[in-house]
């Protein structure tokens, strides 16, 4: 063999490292060791950045130190593999301030039941069985539409209520007599109080808790050809296609639900009252009309009960007519088992104003101005309202709580007239064999 020249094996003489001298074998052996332990450091911090060429230039025999063929992880991979163990993000609750700005009465749905399935014509197959006659299923029902009364926080009017609904369609009908699978339910939360009514007829009253209404019934599910196998006709070939869903208009008027009604004239106290017996915050200023939706007051007792006392936007006169949104207004004191007139005596005459008021509730409704009822003298911090106090009482025949909103004068009056009429209200609705309502 000449010099220069390679061997049989493809490699110079002596340029296997084996070959050597055992000198030059431990010299070898322990720059195979360093680059090892080089690699070995090298590896988690150049893991990330996904850059392996250096590390190939490096070492003589790469394949045996790292892989050549493994793709580069990445920073963002393992950014990745840590989101994966964070929550779903949820939504987010409405507060108070924009529960009451999107405050909604009323509203206008239109609901469709689920479409059934349809029917299959198909016939049995099976090796050795020549005729094995029609198994064509039928078809799943469509799912019906259901209005259901909630009490929550955040269903506190109707302004979740979509416009239109469409319910869930039943599935099909499938071989080997299988029949479709039917239309889940799709309920619709409203809150408690919601009146549905279809033209002018009066349909469900959701006045509890878990009250429901069905607002649209499913389509029946088509027949498929083994419906219609008889001894006149053994290999049917007829399967019929699943109805439509109904289809209504409806119409939903919220009516607020509560113990106790705060009726009176704009600007009377009504909104202070009910942030001073309570933890309810709605808007008070030195001008009218600053209530322009119910608020509901939770009012806390010694013995664990609660009154829920609302407050009415004010009613002028001529309410019955529709005048300054009068029957948006009145329609919330249907609800109210007993009322409290709220009387500004801060006025010249201020017993003119439950005559004034008893006169719209009873032309809006017959009876609604019998219901029990207690009498609040608001303002009488003022010098000239406590001056007009004995006028008052004097004009009703009867004793009215005087009382300061502001100032928090005899609010224990009030409240332990209060308690006197909830307990007879729920004493009144046990003898009728009803359950009073609790919040």
């Amino acid at each position: 063999m000449r010099a220069g020249e390679p061997c049989a094996g493809g490699t110079r003489p002596g340029s296997d490292p084996w070959s050597r001298p055992r000198k030059w074998r431990a010299v070898w052996s322990g720059a195979m060791i360093r680059s090892r332990l080089f690699a070995a450091r090298s590896w988690p911090v150049l893991e990330g950045v996904g850059c392996w060429t250096p590390l190939a230039r490096v070492f003589p025999r790469p394949g045996r130190l790292l892989p050549q063929h493994a793709s580069p992880r990445l920073l963002s991979v393992s950014c990745a593999d840590c989101t994966k163990h964070q929550e779903p993000p949820r939504k987010k609750l409405l507060s108070e301030k924009k529960l009451k700005r999107h405050f909604v009465d009323h509203r206008r749905v239109l609901v469709r039941g689920g479409r059934g399935g349809d029917g299959v014509s198909c016939f049995h197959s099976e090796p050795r069985k020549e005729f094995g006659g029609p198994d064509g299923g039928d078809g799943g029902y469509g799912g019906h539409v259901i209005l259901r009364g909630r009490f929550d926080r955040q269903v506190k009017s109707l302004s979740s209520v979509l416009s239109q609904y469409q319910g869930f369609d039943g599935g099909a009908g499938g071989r080997k007599n299988c029949f479709g699978r039917s239309g889940a339910v799709l309920y619709i939360q409203v809150p408690v109080g919601t009146l549905v009514k279809e033209g002018n007829e009066v349909l469900a009253d959701l006045s509890h808790p878990g009250d429901e209404f069905i607002a649209a019934l499913g389509g029946a599910g088509g027949k498929g050809n083994r419906f219609f196998l008889a001894n006149s006709n053994r290999a049917p070939t007829t399967c019929t296609p699943g109805q439509p869903g109904q289809e209504r208009v409806l119409f939903l008027e919220l009516k607020t639900v509560a113990h106790a009604g705060l009726v009176g004239f704009p600007n009377a106290g009504k909104s202070s009252l009910l942030r001073a017996i309570s933890n309810a915050r709605p808007t008070v200023a030195s001008y009218p009309f600053t209530t322009l939706n119910p608020h509901v007051g939770v009012v806390h007792c010694e013995d664990q009960q609660q009154i829920a006392v609302a407050d009415i936007p004010g009613i002028v006169r001529g309410a019955h007519r529709n005048r300054g949104l009068g029957l948006a207004f009145l329609r919330h004191i249907e609800r109210c088992p007993f009322l409290l007139f709220v009387l500004d005596l801060s006025v010249p005459e201020p017993w003119t104003q439950l005559d004034d008021l008893k006169y719209e509730l009873e032309q809006y409704r017959e009876g609604l101005s019998e219901r029990p009822h207690a009498v609040v003298a608001n303002k009488v911090d003022l010098p000239q309202a406590r001056a007009q106090l004995p006028q008052l009482q004097a004009h009703l025949g009867r004793e009215a709580i005087a009382l300061s909103a502001a100032t928090g004068e005899n609010l224990e009056g009030l409240l332990l007239h209060l308690k006197e009429l909830h307990d007879d209200h729920v004493a009144a609705e046990l003898e009728r064999g009803r359950q009073p309502l609790r919040w």
